[in-house]
């Protein structure tokens, strides 16, 4: 097991130390299938193996820090991080203090080992490709095992790894009409993917119905748990970081400085323990299992990383100041009630290209994109062209939210850039009144 080495190899570097200073150690890693989809036939299929280790050299108030890809053999990885070592300590003389570094001094060791039973990749592609027979699916697979690790020169040891599955795909008709759908998880489930093909099929049937184009205006619309988690990321842009609150850069502000409440059916956690990622900081800092982020429509506690605990005198309760484990509780609504629900208006199941119109107050624009349809009666009568919205989420989970569906879904980030991302969301879907679309 890769953790025996990494904490062999920190005693080695420990040993290396000279006087007063402290080495923290971080070390990143993944054991991870990718594979590439393209008209239901792997067009593209590798494997990925890396550990990263950080090192940072700490002497009074002044550190510095660098990281390298471990190999695996101990000699070589020992001479190549007392080598950084070196590098560092030549390197701390001529850096200021930092008023702000944060670190663990109190040695508190874990272990987390989460269950690992994935589907070999080729027995699950090969379920995948037979379910989708028929269909211009496009997609990427990511399976595998990624794993965290800290030690420091103070005794502290922890450990944590997780293995989880990720399919993110589409299935084209034609033009720009397309449905999207996503599978993720630590445990397959052949059922689900079936169920989920099984939709995307009766979806692409109602795609080849003519388009309707609606004007701009005020709609009624069932947002998708996938639609949602686009609203959210752009409320985990500094709406939740002390230090965003703190200097007033929140786009949340107004629930801070003027009371505002969004709907009383809202509650969001950062739901650490429920999650995917460490349970610790590459600071040392162990992190609570949950923080409450927003209790029933009020604003809860801030997400602090160790530098903005040390800056504010707060206790650390994040590695950064943005969610890397959302969890939004569900409603009372069931899911095969919402075309009822929603009676007439838009069924919207993806959202794309989000940004900030009016950040200060939490206003956000984007457009709808993949499958989104026009329900009329409670019935779906045909595929809505793309369109543009512009909505404050005061509105969207604030005083026109109808309800949230009492079924969640989990969603894992497919984000690669450098390794896997462990970020996840598990979240309902959102039926709201007044919706409003600019063009």
């Amino acid at each position: 097991m890769f953790r025996d080495y990494f904490f062999e190899l920190a005693d080695k570097l420990t040993a290396r130390l000279r006087g007063d200073e402290v080495l923290l150690c971080s070390l990143t890693g993944e054991d991870s299938d990718f594979v590439r989809l393209n008209r239901n036939r792997i067009r593209q299929a590798g494997s990925v193996q890396q550990r990263v280790l950080s090192l940072d050299l700490i002497k009074g108030r002044r550190h510095a820090a660098g990281q390298l890809g471990l190999s695996g053999h101990m000699e070589q990885d020992t001479a190549q991080a007392a080598a950084l070592m070196e590098s560092l300590r030549a390197q701390r003389p001529h850096l200021p203090e930092d008023p702000y570094l944060h670190y663990a001094t109190e040695a508190r060791s874990t272990e987390q080992v989460h269950d690992h039973a994935l589907p070999p990749s080729d027995e699950a592609l090969d379920q995948i490709m037979r379910a989708a027979e028929g269909m211009d699916l496009v997609g990427i697979w990511a399976n595998g095992a990624t794993f965290a690790g800290f030690a420091n020169s103070l005794g502290q040891r922890n450990w944590h790894s997780s293995a989880t599955f990720n399919f993110d795909w589409s299935c084209h008709h034609a033009g720009d009409k397309a449905v999207k759908n996503g599978y993720a998880g630590s445990r397959w489930q052949l059922e689900v993917l079936l169920a989920k093909m099984e939709a995307m099929r009766a979806e692409l049937e109602l795609m080849q119905r003519p388009p309707k184009t609606i004007a701009p205006g005020r709609y009624r619309v069932y947002l998708a748990p996938a639609a949602l988690r686009e609203i959210l990321d752009m409320l985990a842009w500094g709406g939740f970081g002390l230090k965003s609150h703190r200097t007033a850069q929140t786009p949340l502000i107004k629930m801070v400085r003027e009371g505002r409440r969004l709907h009383p059916s809202v509650t969001l956690l950062e739901h650490g323990a429920a999650g995917f990622g460490p349970m610790f900081t590459p600071h040392g800092f162990i992190k609570p299992d949950h923080v409450v982020l927003i209790k029933d429509g009020a604003y809860g506690e801030c997400l602090a990383d160790p530098r903005a605990a040390k800056e504010y005198g707060v206790a650390v309760n994040s590695a950064g100041e943005s969610p890397e484990a959302f969890d939004m509780a569900p409603g009372t609504l069931a899911r095969s009630d919402v075309p009822a629900a929603l009676d007439t208006g838009l069924y919207i199941n993806n959202l794309w290209y989000c940004n900030f119109s009016d950040r200060s107050n939490c206003r956000i624009t984007g457009m709808t994109r993949f499958a989104c349809f026009w329900v009329e009666n409670g019935r779906i009568t045909a595929p809505v062209n793309v369109m543009r919205f512009d909505e404050s989420v005061y509105h969207i989970l604030g005083g026109r939210l109808l309800g949230l569906t009492r079924e969640r879904e989990l969603i894992l980030d497919s984000g690669t850039y450098g390794q896997r991302s462990l970020q996840s969301y598990h979240l309902p879907g959102a039926l709201v009144d007044g919706f409003t679309f600019t063009l």
